[in-house]
């Protein structure tokens, strides 16, 4: 039977270097829809922690859209608790996405997205490159990122 998944929700995910946790905390269902967005926790654990209050408080590493209800239904990850999601999260936070690309593979241009509306701006600042990109990432890329230590500002 298909779980539900709440906004709030906290999700494990048994990686090689331990338990892993996101929390979903929002739903973006406008066109172009891009489902649901995560957070992934810091840290790594050796069993499930008793309580996630203080664990959501912390900065997250990366934010992502993940298809989680899935891998959720299949048992690739576990919902084992919900906790009160930030208000920052009340709305989409600020995303980055790829523009024109050169022959060597180069990005040449950036545009940003606040979930509404798009606008390009050229090269990125180094603030800008700490934006979440906007990309819908399946189950063994997140693993993938979450296990590498991984950061949005990694791809530019």
């Amino acid at each position: 039977m298909a779980k539900r998944l709440k906004i709030g929700d906290i999700v494990e995910i048994e990686t090689k270097k331990g338990l892993a946790y996101i929390q979903y905390v929002y739903h973006h269902d406008e066109p172009p829809r891009y489902g649901r967005l995560i957070r992934v926790l810091p840290g790594f654990f050796d069993k499930t922690p008793a309580s996630f209050s203080e664990l959501v408080k912390q900065k997250e590493r990366f934010v992502a859209f993940c298809p989680i209800v899935q891998a959720v239904n299949k048992g690739y990850m576990h919902i084992v608790g919900n906790e009160p999601v930030s208000e920052e999260f009340n709305k989409l936070p600020l995303f980055r996405a790829r523009g024109g690309i050169d022959t060597d593979g180069k990005v040449v241009s950036w545009w940003l997205w606040d979930g509404e509306k798009e606008w390009k701006i050229g090269n990125l600042t180094p603030e800008q490159r700490k934006l979440p990109i906007r990309e819908v990432i399946n189950d063994t890329l997140l693993i993938e990122r979450i296990e590498s230590g991984w950061k949005p500002e990694e791809t530019c």
